[in-house]
């Protein structure tokens, strides 16, 4: 494999345009666009679908997960040899993870290797998809089952209580919580996120939460909301605030969460993945 093609093309997947990969690299668009085509010709497979965003073809989500992996030992090797080369370890990772306990997780990392982070926030449920995909060389997910040419390591559990202010209390609760909370607006993170739906099914055995939905998409934002009152939301402990209620004191939703790395003999990674296991034995359950 050609590394610099290899890098056109995992700046083209990055930046999600030839143009925006043409600044990436200081070359040209047309540069950028010949590398890929004669990436393509040595494959014999078309990698990318030319949309805007990018996207890659099944092909091309082979490549660039063996292509990062083949990166990320030239650069574990320039380390070795003490070069002053930075080695890059994409990481996908959920919001609340990352506004409680995984930033403290990386501040374990030692100094040497020398090593750059880059997070990419996405829910807990569909981080495996960003490994799948070879954007991301490690994920902190909800599922154990290990993702083709990945290890597992179990976590701990990430337990949300059913929290609202005491002034949508005073404006919602009325009778029984099965009877009027899936009716009550709801603080959702975003589409993908189910906890509310999942924490009603509880109590109802069948429906989810009220359509009358807010999206905030920002962890620490999303307390804010429900603080303010906007409506109610599921909230992880390390973010409880000073006048939130627990709607439901001792019931919770629990979400296992995992570490699924590539298998790479990486010291970057592997430095990263001890980490990460060692805060997660201290800040979750």
């Amino acid at each position: 494999m050609d590394l610099d093609l290899v890098r056109t093309l995992l700046a083209v997947v990055d930046a999600g345009t030839f143009d925006a990969a043409a600044a990436v690299l200081h070359v040209t668009p047309s540069a950028v666009s010949q590398r890929i085509k004669a990436l393509e010709q040595r494959t014999g497979r078309v990698l990318l679908v030319r949309a805007r965003p990018v996207r890659l073809t099944p092909s091309g989500e082979v490549l660039v997960r063996y292509g990062r992996q083949l990166l990320a030992l030239d650069q574990d090797l320039d380390a070795a040899l003490g070069e002053t080369a930075v080695v890059r370890v994409p990481i996908a990772v959920n919001a609340d993870s990352l506004a409680t306990w995984f930033l403290p997780a990386l501040q374990r990392v030692p100094a040497e290797p020398r090593i750059s982070f880059d997070l990419h926030r996405e829910d807990q449920d569909h981080t495996t998809a960003l490994l799948r995909q070879g954007l991301v060389m490690a994920a902190v997910t909800s599922s154990g089952e290990p993702v083709a040419g990945c290890e597992v390591r179990k976590l701990g559990h990430i337990r949300y209580a059913a929290m609202a202010s005491e002034s949508f209390v005073r404006r919602h609760a009325n009778g029984e919580l099965k009877s009027w909370l899936p009716q009550a607006p709801v603080v959702v993170f975003d589409r993908n996120d189910d906890l509310q739906d999942r924490f009603v099914r509880t109590l109802t055995r069948g429906r989810g939460a009220s359509d009358h939905r807010h999206y905030v998409p920002s962890s620490e934002v999303y307390v804010r909301a429900v603080a303010a009152g906007l409506g109610w939301g599921m909230v992880p402990p390390q973010q409880v605030q000073e006048g939130l209620v627990d709607l439901a004191p001792g019931r919770s939703v629990s979400v296992p969460l995992y570490w699924q790395r590539w298998k790479l003999d990486s010291p970057a990674l592997s430095a990263v993945s001890a980490a990460v296991a060692a805060e997660a034995a201290e800040s979750l359950e």
